[in-house]
């Protein structure tokens, strides 16, 4: 994962060296803006990072590290789709898809920064009943020939909406999250969990959190739920309590830096694909 920024390494160059270096997939955060007196605590503690508000909007980028690479999955860690119409983001979703020859995963969350969300006329109260709304119109939008849907936030009449995705019936819809209502989100209207924050200290707590997810499935007529790890340790102990909990991925982050400071920090990490 990386934030693609507009003074980093570009998406095109990374997506090559990952690719060329085994990694399954990259992954690019969302933010359409910072607002200059927000209140919101970073979650990392201390002063925001640059990144923040230089990184590039995740479908372009992605678009081109798509191009750029053959087999190569492209992702969203995390989009934010309680700032964005569901419309449009259903249609940047199936295009993507589409032209990437069906290797995108869509990852999404709600986010922090309530300011950011606010300026796009987002009620931080309601932001989960509202991602909810939008899962499900977009679902909607992507598998059936004339969509429609009447909900509290969202609402259109029949419409015909294309592209399709390629992948069917539709791409992983991977909700992001480690708060206490985050399996009950997976189970409404996700395919797949990305929580984060997870690592030798807090692994049995968090394996007791995804049998129970597990359960709650097999007990609700569905498969095995899929769990990809946002933020991943690289310690020997970290990888073997992966393994032993049945992750799906381990998801690693590099710094928005240039060219030679970023290939460096991927032959650090290559190992651990083999390994």
């Amino acid at each position: 994962m990386m934030f693609p920024t507009d003074y980093a390494i570009d998406p095109a160059t990374l997506a090559k060296e990952v690719e060329d270096r085994g990694f399954d997939s990259l992954w690019f955060p969302e933010h359409s803006h910072i607002p200059v007196a927000r209140q919101s605590p970073y979650p990392g503690g201390g002063d925001l990072p640059r990144m923040y508000v230089h990184t590039y909007d995740p479908f372009v980028a992605l678009t081109v590290a798509a191009c750029a690479t053959t087999t190569l999955k492209v992702a969203t860690g995390i989009c934010l789709v309680i700032q964005r119409d569901p419309i449009h983001t259903a249609k940047e979703v199936a295009s993507l898809d589409r032209l990437s020859g069906g290797r995108f995963l869509f990852g999404i969350g709600a986010g922090w920064n309530r300011e950011e969300m606010a300026d796009h006329g987002t009620n931080p109260k309601t932001r989960m009943r509202r991602m909810g709304e939008q899962v499900k119109a977009m679902k909607a939008l992507w598998t059936q020939e004339e969509a429609s849907y009447d909900g509290e936030f969202v609402q259109f009449e029949n419409s015909w909406a294309y592209p399709k995705p390629l992948t069917q019936p539709h791409p992983p819809v991977i909700v992001g999250g480690m708060g206490p209502g985050v399996e009950d989100r997976v189970l409404e209207f996700g395919d797949e969990w990305l929580p984060q924050r997870v690592g030798p200290d807090n692994i049995d707590e968090f394996a007791a959190r995804a049998d129970a997810l597990q359960q709650r499935a097999a007990d609700a007529g569905r498969g095995r739920i899929p769990m990809s790890l946002f933020g991943a340790e690289t310690s020997q102990e970290a990888l073997d309590g992966y393994r032993r909990i049945g992750l799906d991925r381990a998801i690693y982050g590099v710094s928005s830096g240039d060219r030679d400071t970023v290939l460096k920090e991927l032959d650090e990490l290559a190992p651990l694909v083999s390994g």
